[in-house]
């Protein structure tokens, strides 16, 4: 629910290759026997990162700037290829208004 949804749902689309909805329930499976549900485990921190962002409506530059820090650097949080620091992710938490604790493991 809430603003944007639609743009976050073709993302969890277009990254995992999967259908979000479907009305047939013997199509239906449990998510957690997924490999969308097996790869937004192992990047939990990057997912929500990269989702709250997009809610934010801020591109990765944008955030970036905001941060005072290279695109590259967001992208590597996002892909869960550089770990987020507790005091880099209150200072995103704030940005995106989101909990901190929902980045910080």
């Amino acid at each position: 629910h809430g603003e944007r949804t639609e743009e976050l749902i073709d993302w969890i689309k277009e990254k995992f290759e999967v259908s979000i909805l479907t009305t047939e329930k013997e199509d239906s499976i449990a998510v957690e026997e997924t490999n969308f549900w097996q790869e937004m485990q192992s990047n939990r921190i990057g997912n929500l990162l990269a989702g709250a962002r997009l809610k934010a409506g801020l591109t990765q530059a944008q955030l970036a700037q905001k941060l005072n820090v290279r695109q590259n650097m967001i992208s590597d949080y996002e892909r869960g290829k550089r770990r987020l620091s507790p005091a880099m992710g209150k200072k995103i938490a704030k940005i995106l208004n989101i909990a901190s604790d929902r980045l910080i493991k």
